[in-house]
């Protein structure tokens, strides 16, 4: 028996919807099993599970008795001390409590700062019959909160921010590795103000971006920072920026004297303007 051409089609396209309703079906199906997946039915159970915002603000207390096994020793036993409280609680990325920052300033004569404390460290102490009573201690001796390293979380660098702003809370820039035919590294301290006051200005790419405005000294005469006048026409319209001498690259050839930035006229233009 022969089958016509157009029932041959027919059947051919039968086939391939056939296949891809079924491929569909099988996709839909993984993408449900994959998304449904990440969700659990959990219910709170206060015998084993903590909030986090509980933790934050606990009290935490040392002490050199081991209370493992949760029972909280008569109180003429219990030699602790109160070291500071939780403000912290850092995750790692697989979803897993690291650790528990304490802030241990003001107490025992310790000086204001911040510890680490192992999660797995953390020993709670039932206070009553209720779940929610407990001490968080931690084995430890009070001489080794003092020796305990510093927490170096994110505020050590809004802390290096800080260090890199100046008095007019600009970012200070890196002085430009500069050469130039005929010129050497000029001697700060043998540079006097008529040498750098009026001195052209250039960026990293040698083009003149402004010029020495004036000198702001210390109480003890040295040359603290420099202001640079940039843009305008005749004086009018500068936009007048102070920078810190390690800013700036200075070289020097037969008492000619060329200043360098890390920056363009329009950088420096953006940069807060010095008031004076």
């Amino acid at each position: 028996m022969t089958v016509s051409n157009n029932r041959l089609a027919r059947l051919s396209a039968m086939a391939l919807l056939a296949s891809a309703a079924t491929a569909l079906a099988l996709a839909t199906t993984a993408y449900a099993d994959g998304h449904t997946s990440a969700f659990s039915d959990m219910e709170f159970d206060a015998e084993v599970n903590l909030n986090a915002s509980e933790l934050i603000g606990s009290r935490v207390y040392v002490s050199e008795m081991d209370m493992s096994d949760g029972m909280l020793p008569p109180e003429s036993e219990r030699e602790w001390d109160d070291i500071g409280e939780i403000h912290e609680i850092v995750l790692t990325r697989a979803g897993e409590v690291g650790s528990v920052i304490v802030d241990v300033g003001g107490f025992l004569g310790i000086g204001e700062r911040e510890v680490a404390i192992d999660m797995s460290q953390l020993q709670f102490v039932s206070d009553g019959e209720d779940a929610d009573e407990y001490f968080i201690v931690v084995r430890a001796s009070v001489a080794g909160v003092e020796d305990a390293p510093e927490y170096r979380g994110t505020n050590v660098d809004m802390e290096a921010d800080a260090d890199m702003r100046d008095a007019d809370d600009r970012m200070r820039l890196t002085a430009p590795a500069v050469t130039r035919e005929g010129y050497e590294p000029a001697d700060i301290e043998q540079l006097t103000s008529e040498m750098l006051t009026g001195a052209r200005v250039y960026g990293s790419e040698d083009e003149d971006i402004g010029e020495i405005g004036e000198l702001l000294l210390t109480d003890d005469g040295m040359i603290d920072r420099a202001v640079i006048d940039v843009g305008g026409f005749l004086g009018i319209g500068e936009h007048h920026v102070a920078v810190t001498m390690e800013e700036l690259t200075i070289l020097q050839s037969d008492g000619d004297v060329r200043v360098y930035i890390d920056a363009t006229q329009e950088a420096l233009e953006a940069q807060p303007e010095y008031e004076g």
